[in-house]
Order: structure tokens, then C-alpha cells, then sequence
């Protein structure tokens, strides 16, 4: 079986098609629209914050990723963005430096709906 990938852009799994049987290996995006929206600095800042945020905190605490979209965003603005700090935070644990937790329990990134609460490694 061929394992799934991860989009570079939302962080969700990206699963094997019969179509990209020829180019697999060069799938990096799950759709158009992660395609079109590549991860910009404000993406790399986001994924900081986040990352500062659970350094200045005890080991096993956990942050809400609207902390980090507070602390990115104008006062008035950072509801609108709680998607892209979401990606952001799916992309670190593609990378292995945090958990997404719901009601205190590791969820998949890929399909958690809901509050989420982000834990360090």
C-alpha cells in the first residue's frame, strides 16, 4: 500500500489517487486551492508563535491556537484567520514538534472539527 502524504499547505492528509499513479512523487498539495495559498512568512510566524507559546509554558500544558492568532493578528481580525492557524498547527505536527488534543486525548490533524487545544512534544 502506497502511505499517505501530508499537504504543505493545510496539513491534511493527502491520500493516493489512481490519476497521480505517474507523479506521486512530485504531489505536494491536496487541492487547487492549497496549491494556489503556499505557505508565506505570516505561515512561518504563525507556526513561531505557536511553537514560543508552548516553550514559555510548563511541559505538559496546552495552548489554544487562537493564542498565537491573537498574538499575529490585529484585534479585529484574528477570527477570520483561525483556519490558517489551524493549518499552521497541522503542519507542525507533520513535523513531529506537536500534538492536536480534544478533550485532552491526541486527535488526528486531518480530520478534528471542533475546539483543539496544541501540546509540545
Amino acid at each position: 500500500m502506497i502511505p499517505d502524504k501530508i499537504c504543505q499547505t493545510c496539513g491534511r492528509a493527502i491520500t493516493w489517487r489512481k490519476k497521480w499513479e505517474k507523479d506521486w512523487e512530485e504531489v505536494r498539495y491536496c487541492s487547487t486551492r492549497c496549491r494556489k495559498s503556499k505557505p508565506c512568512s505570516l505561515d512561518q510566524q504563525l507556526e513561531q508563535t505557536i511553537l514560543t507559546l508552548l516553550e514559555d509554558r510548563s511541559t505538559h500544558a496546552t495552548i489554544c491556537p487562537s493564542e498565537a492568532a491573537r498574538l499575529v493578528y490585529p484585534a479585529n481580525q484574528w477570527q477570520d484567520e483561525m483556519e490558517r492557524t489551524r493549518q499552521a498547527a497541522r503542519r507542525l505536527v507533520a513535523r513531529g514538534k506537536i500534538d492536536i488534543l480534544q478533550k485532552g486525548k491526541i486527535v488526528d490533524p486531518s480530520t478534528a472539527k471542533g475546539p483543539i487545544r496544541l501540546r509540545k512534544k
